[in-house]
């Protein structure tokens, strides 16, 4: 059984803070549970059904002490998902941030002030299939370990790593190193004869506004996806994070 402190501290995680002072967020589902354990994560508890256990037992560390079976209505109580699954955890977020040379080596996504979940889990996600390990972010842009983003990721925090900081610093050094950035704009070049660098940064912006003047200024190449040839049907942009999939395939697929 769960304490009653432990169970309002989840909920706390999942709909306020996302994240404690610790660093503590939380991850749902028995396959991101059983895939955060065997990828050696900093799981530091885990709560689920007692099937759930005895079947993963072998991945569980046995240095993690509080591994605690609970009932199905102790996991709907502080799950934040409408149908829950078999198992919740607590995992310690990676504050370590590697070095701009590090982060530039390749490609690398920045994101402007992207504020829906769903957004920035897809992207993550999308991230982690095209081989992109970073993500640069604005620090307006949506929690990375907020619950929904955690859920829409699908495990894509496993394997990609979402920084916060000052984008108009973090782009200037890049054009102070002679690294491209490309940004995506309606009216852009298209991306059909487009050839890329070794690596580059792609820039994407805010979900109705796009990218903001204030970075305009650092994006070394304009670039657009274009629609279907004749299609005039309203719709003026794509999804942000349905954008930044195609441009990482682009990117990668021509690296390849």
């Amino acid at each position: 059984m769960i304490s009653k402190n432990r169970a309002a501290f989840i909920v706390s995680l999942q709909k306020k803070k996302h994240r404690d002072e610790n660093g503590l967020y939380v991850i749902e589902g028995d396959k991101m549970v059983k895939d955060y354990l065997m990828a050696g994560m900093p799981v530091v508890a885990v709560y689920a059904k007692r099937e759930w256990i005895a079947s993963n037992r072998s991945v569980i560390p046995e240095a993690l002490s509080e591994v605690v079976p609970v009932t199905y209505d102790e996991i709907r109580r502080i799950s934040a998902l409408t149908t829950p699954h078999n198992a919740i955890a607590l995992v310690r977020t990676d504050n370590s941030s590697p070095g701009f040379d590090t982060i530039t080596a390749g490609y690398s996504l920045a994101l402007e002030t992207v504020q829906d979940p769903g957004n920035l889990g897809t992207i993550i996600r999308s991230a982690a299939w095209f081989g992109i390990p970073y993500i640069i972010c604005t620090r307006d842009t949506v929690d990375c370990y907020n619950p929904k983003v955690v859920q829409a990721s699908m495990g894509g925090l496993l394997s990609v790593k979402v920084l916060y900081e000052g984008l108009e610093s973090f782009l200037g050094r890049a054009r102070e190193a002679g690294i491209s950035v490309f940004g995506t704009y309606t009216g852009g070049s298209g991306l059909s004869g487009f050839h890329p660098p070794e690596n580059g940064i792609i820039l994407l912006g805010n979900e109705s506004r796009g990218i903001s003047g204030a970075l305009d200024g650092y994006v070394s190449v304009r670039l657009s996806i274009p629609r279907a040839r004749g299609q005039d049907n309203g719709i003026d942009s794509l999804n942000v994070a349905m954008a930044a999939t195609i441009m990482m395939y682009e990117f990668s697929g021509k690296r390849w």
